[in-house]
């Protein structure tokens, strides 16, 4: 399987600035490219692939020379881009989907660029590229596997990060037959069909305050001033915090339930659309459920875990006991069924319910436990 490691880079002033002038040169391409497709199409009513806009770097590089300083394979992956999004960009129109046709990039909008194949290479904790030099890397964990891409991208406070894709062997964890459900929710963030409640952080609601303040600063600025620049760049500092915060959250208890479970069934949620509730969507977008999923998917798979998504209806309606439905208004917290008398916390009789449909659908005879 395909695993992405992360790394923080330290390029040297002459390093940042060819950096950043790599990213603008591929802007351009980038830009450049989109407009070659949409004229042949509208103009020729032909559709340009891959291979045809890849043989013309050659005469563009004699057209601007500037294109010459970067590595071949770095321009040719800016056309992999481009014909990715325009595959993507049909797919959705066959689906009936919303298309969303691929956009032309602002200055700043273009922060990464890859060496697919050459071009790097990783010495200890120095990290070659080629027509840019050594670069120090903060190698906080070892690598596994081989390296198959590089790709250098710049975050939105101008940090650097090295991300290499690397092809790794799947190492089980010990097999382990205890399975757990999951309930997410907004009261707390996650209640276990154990018993165990993980109380929702609420980092950004944390951080409101401070970045409404930095945001009402940054509203008084003149626009391209350098004021305007410094004030911005507070705001985005704030929600890169919160972005740290909520990952290292998520990272951390995914870990552990993979650790100490073998089976995890979730709710396949579709949280895009819970956030058309206007009154609810800060709330679920700082809970990050997708992200929790998504790791917890992920993770699964590297250590031969199992993972499991089940169908949401009525989980928190029915009797984890008796199964008797009942309607439930999501003021109200504890669930009491009139049929056999049992009274559990709302969430709790849920994450039961989503063991049990979870332990079903595997053909497990392991049941939910009683209460």
């Amino acid at each position: 399987m395909l695993k992405t490691y992360k790394y923080r880079i330290s390029p040297t002033k002459k390093q940042n600035c060819i950096m950043n002038q790599w990213l603008e040169e591929c802007r351009w391409l980038f830009n450049h490219l989109l407009e070659e497709r949409k004229n042949a199409w509208e103009q020729n009513k032909k559709s340009l692939n891959y291979y045809d806009q890849t043989n013309n770097l050659p005469s563009l590089k004699e057209q601007r020379p500037s294109l010459a300083d970067i590595h071949s394979q770095v321009l040719q992956n800016v056309a992999v881009r481009i014909d990715l999004a325009f595959k993507a960009f049909f797919r959705r129109v066959k689906a009936g989907e919303k298309p969303g046709y691929p956009r032309f990039r602002g200055k700043g909008r273009y922060n990464s660029f890859t060496f697919p194949q050459s071009g790097f290479s990783l010495d200890g904790n120095i990290l070659k590229l080629s027509k840019i030099g050594n670069i120090k890397i903060i190698m906080h964990r070892p690598i596994d596997g081989e390296i198959k891409t590089c790709t250098i991208k710049r975050s939105a406070t101008g940090k650097w990060y090295v991300m290499f894709s690397c092809e790794c062997a799947i190492i089980p964890l010990p097999k382990n037959n205890k399975a757990v459900g999951i309930d997410v929710g907004l009261h707390s963030f996650a209640t276990l069909s154990t018993g165990e409640q993980i109380e929702a952080p609420k980092f950004f609601r944390k951080e409101e305050k401070q970045l409404a303040k930095a945001q009402r600063k940054l509203s008084k600025v003149e626009k391209d001033s350098p004021e305007r620049k410094k004030r911005r760049k507070v705001v985005v500092r704030i929600h890169e915090r919160i972005t740290w915060k909520r990952n290292n959250f998520t990272h951390q208890l995914s870990k552990k339930l993979i650790n100490e479970f073998g089976i995890i069934v979730v709710e396949d949620l579709n949280i895009n659309r819970m956030l058309h509730n206007h009154c609810l969507a800060k709330s679920i977008s700082d809970a990050s459920w997708s992200d929790f999923f998504q790791l917890l998917m992920y993770k699964a798979e590297c250590a031969g875990r199992q993972f499991v998504a089940v169908n949401p209806a009525y989980t928190s309606q029915d009797c984890s006991n008796c199964g008797h439905r009942q309607k439930m208004p999501l003021s109200e917290r504890t669930f009491t069924c009139p049929c056999c008398g049992i009274i559990l916390d709302r969430d709790y009789n849920a994450s039961l319910n989503i063991l049990r449909l979870g332990t079903q659908s595997q053909g497990s005879s392991q049941e939910a436990p009683a209460s």
